[in-house]
């Protein structure tokens, strides 16, 4: 392999480690206030809403379609289901959906 390559593929490791190292390294004796931090464990929620959201409209041009996978995903999450058990389910749902409506 091209010795540049390598120079290249541990430039990028660099770059992308210190970054999340830093804060880490730097913030990890600050207590933050109780307020933020139930902030900051909404994050993620907000985050996978905001990547969703717009997938359910916006698969199809049929809108029923992105929602009544939507709606199958929530119903067999709502039962505890496991996360492979909901998005096969909700593939599912609209394999039927399309075989029965398109």
């Amino acid at each position: 392999m091209d010795s540049m390559i390598i120079v290249m593929i541990i430039g990028m490791g660099l770059v992308t480690y210190i970054p999340r190292m830093i804060p880490l390294v730097a913030l990890s004796q600050l207590k933050l206030p109780v307020f933020v931090q139930n902030v900051l464990k909404n994050v993620p929620y907000a985050t996978l809403g905001a990547l969703v959201v717009p997938g359910i409209f916006l698969i199809s041009d049929d809108l029923i379609f992105g929602i009544a996978g939507a709606i199958a995903a929530t119903l067999i999450a709502f039962t505890g289901a496991n996360v492979i058990v909901v998005v096969m389910g909700s593939i599912g749902t609209l394999v039927l959906y399309s075989m029965f409506f398109s």
